[in-house]
């Protein structure tokens, strides 16, 4: 049967068109091919019709004339032109892009030796297990590769077991966390290890799939992420033999950024919570983080989902991300969905805090205003919102994906732990009434955008002009920045909570921090067992910390013992802090 196409195709600039022919000589519309080089687009027009039946060839449109042409792939030229195709076949078959495994997947991907992949997932959530698994199993497969991932997993699952087989060369991640053995093997050279602040990451993975070649961020400006240094690759005892070098920066109305550029992978792995053959994502919770990203920025994509249906059976409006970024699809057969820190909690039961850490929480807790949105940190900042007052609502942000973060699951009211609810501490969460959740690059555009008012985070040492350092002490101990560099730039109001002294006695507070900074003149407020003080970050009383309140059966001059820097103290009689 042959149809008449009334309807007219518009034609860009600089496209490739793969046209056809049935057995019966009518023209079959292969599609049109955008000037990208990606191989998918050239599979798919040829799917379609060897879907028809077809033998399908190439053929060159006069754009002027909108004649059809016999020949070979012709790159076309000029205006965007409206054509009008008569006599062609209708067909309404979609080509999938379901592969039967994951390791035909990872054939038709290309992967090679020296390849660069990005991998979706935060901590366990959202880990795109399947792939991974089949990757390290892949005897004399691909090796030598760089992997960019916001965190680095845990030993023996997922991407812990891409590093125990000694495919991976370099990583680019933010945290690396609990990874003992990723730890090792980069204090004994056998890893490279670049680390870039979480937000970092997915602003790179996001411009590469926009098209940018790189981005301006206030992460890290003015530490020694910027500015070069920090080790990148360790000799066998332990030494430095390769340090980062510096990154460009400018100023823009007085502030200083760091120039980045685009992170484009050769191949990214994905992870759905459900798809459809045409590769259209739903993602569910904080299992999104970085997965879109991930996508956007691929040369070549493999999702693996849990639920596939057929294209058509997804609502468009429930599509979180388009078909188009995805070439492979597969099903998700290792599906264990690890939960690396489960948390529960029982209806009123009330936190068992107590001493200088108690004290500590208390009083950060008394930072919150009602109609805040806020972000909270791993360890204490978090156990502060166990404490929010009464009648006061604020909300409470995720970095790895979800706003209206609630408490952990009660299994009393009949909640259970869910693999795809984690805070940034990995911990399981539950979602409030009205939360929402989004990918991780959406979720720091609300960081750096400045749509946060507080940020509580804990912090290795503090310096009276408002320094921070948080993340790394060389040689001993690699956690990774994570998302602490973007939450300091922020114009976010900064709390730091920590103890006042390390194990040991030694001083947290100085003159200036002897590691390396998370963030340089960030911090507003400290909060330790001892005391409070208050950072004129901003100079505009000639800079340095002023004491504003002290735990009670502490003298300033216990205070003056424990800091190794000078400091003013509030007028009058100084306020007391609350006791656990």
């Amino acid at each position: 049967m042959i149809y008449t196409m009334a309807s007219s195709s518009l034609v860009k600039r600089s496209s490739w068109c793969f046209l056809g022919r049935s057995a019966a000589c009518d023209v079959v519309v292969g599609g049109l091919i955008g000037s990208s080089s990606r191989r998918r687009r050239y599979i798919a027009s040829s799917s379609l019709c060897s879907a028809l039946n077809s033998e399908y060839k190439a053929v060159k449109i006069d754009t002027h004339r909108c004649n059809l042409l016999h020949g070979c792939y012709h790159h076309m030229g000029g205006l965007p032109t409206n054509i009008t195709c008569r006599r062609i076949h209708h067909h309404t078959t979609v080509p999938s892009k379901l592969c039967k495994d994951a390791s035909t997947a990872l054939q038709l991907s290309g992967l090679k030796s020296g390849d660069i992949i990005a991998v979706g997932g935060f901590g366990l959530g959202g880990t795109p297990e399947t792939l991974l698994n089949t990757l390290s199993a892949w005897e004399d497969g691909p090796s030598n590769l760089t992997v960019a991932s916001l965190t680095a997993g845990v030993d023996g699952f997922g991407l812990g077991k891409l590093f125990e087989c000694g495919k991976v060369k370099r990583m680019i991640a933010s945290y690396v966390g609990e990874n003992k053995n990723f730890e090792r093997m980069f204090f004994t050279g056998e890893l490279e290890v670049e680390l870039v602040p979480q937000g970092t990451i997915a602003a790179r993975l996001r411009a590469a799939g926009a098209g940018m070649p790189a981005v301006f961020t206030p992460a890290g400006a003015g530490t020694m992420y910027a500015n070069g240094g920090l080790p990148l690759k360790h000799a066998p005892d332990g030494s430095v033999a390769v340090h980062t070098q510096p990154r460009p920066t400018q100023m823009f109305d007085g502030k200083e950024y760091v120039m980045e550029y685009a992170l484009r992978p050769d191949v990214s792995f994905v992870k759905a919570y459900k798809a459809d053959t045409r590769g259209n994502l739903v993602f569910r919770g904080t299992s999104s983080n970085a997965n879109p990203d991930c996508a956007a920025a691929g040369k070549v994509v493999i999702a693996e989902a849990e639920t596939i249906v057929e294209a058509g059976e997804l609502d468009p409006d429930e599509i979180h991300l388009s078909g188009v970024y995805v070439d492979h699809l597969i099903h998700a057969t290792d599906n264990e969905k690890r939960i690396e820190r489960l948390r529960e909690t029982t209806a009123g039961k009330v936190m068992d805090i107590s001493g200088g850490r108690g004290r500590i929480v208390k009083r950060a807790a008394k930072e919150f205003r009602d109609g805040m949105y806020v972000n909270l940190g791993i360890g204490i900042p978090t156990m502060a919102s166990s404490f929010i007052p009464e009648g006061m609502h604020i909300e409470l942000q995720a970095e790895n994906g979800l706003m209206g973060l609630g408490p952990y699951p009660d299994p009393s009211l009949g909640q259970s732990a869910d693999p795809d609810y984690i805070n940034a501490g990995k911990e399981t969460v539950t979602a409030v009434p009205g939360a929402s959740t989004f990918h991780s690059s959406e979720s720091f555009n609300m960081i750096r955008g400045g749509h946060m008012d507080l940020t509580i985070l804990g912090g290795m040492q503090c310096s009276s002009s408002g320094d921070l350092a948080s993340f790394f002490i060389p040689g001993k101990l690699l956690k990774g920045m994570g998302g602490a560099m973007d939450l300091v730039s922020s114009p976010s109001t900064v709390v730091v909570t920590m103890e006042h002294t390390a194990k040991g006695g030694a001083h947290k507070i100085l003159e200036e921090c002897t590691l390396p900074l998370t963030g340089k003149g960030v911090v507003d407020r400290i909060i330790t067992d001892m005391c409070v003080f208050d950072c004129d970050k901003k100079g505009l009383k000639d800079g340095g910390l002023t004491l504003i309140e002290i735990a009670q059966g502490i003298t300033v001059d216990d205070v003056r013992a424990a800091t190794s820097c000078s400091f003013d103290v509030v007028e009058g009689e100084i306020p007391l802090m609350d006791e656990p």
